[in-house]
């Protein structure tokens, strides 16, 4: 009966071993498979976050050309009209002194027109 009760035992002994090792070899095979699926996301995942990355750089690339076009525009033009209004108080000034040669031109005509008839006068009453 006790060598029965030991080959049964025994028997149940390698039933429960085998039966651990089985479980162990699927749970080893499930893990690895999980495994594998982590990695493929987190390829996957970083691919995106590259892609997503580019992206913005090159949103970014084109924005700053876009910026520095419309500056060096607004420079351009900021000059220009530097230059336009230079023209214009040059050409303010000269006006301005041709005017005041007329003024002085007519002032001393003026002047010596008077003195001469006053001379004249003076002359006519001596």
């Amino acid at each position: 009966f006790e060598m029965l009760h030991e080959s049964s035992l025994s028997s149940f002994k390698s039933q429960v071993q085998s039966s651990q090792e089985n479980h162990y070899a699927s749970l080893k095979t499930e893990t690895e498979k999980l495994r594998n699926d982590i990695e493929k996301m987190r390829s996957e995942l970083r691919y995106e976050i590259d892609k997503v990355t580019a992206g913005q750089r090159l949103d970014l690339n084109l924005e700053r050309g876009r910026i520095t076009d419309l500056l060096n525009n607004q420079n351009a033009e900021t000059t220009d009209l530097t230059n336009k209004l230079d023209r214009e108080i040059h050409a303010l000034r000269a006006q301005l002194e041709a005017a005041k040669y007329d003024v002085i031109k007519y002032c001393v005509g003026t002047l010596v027109s008077i003195s001469a008839v006053g001379f004249s006068l003076i002359r006519i009453l001596m």
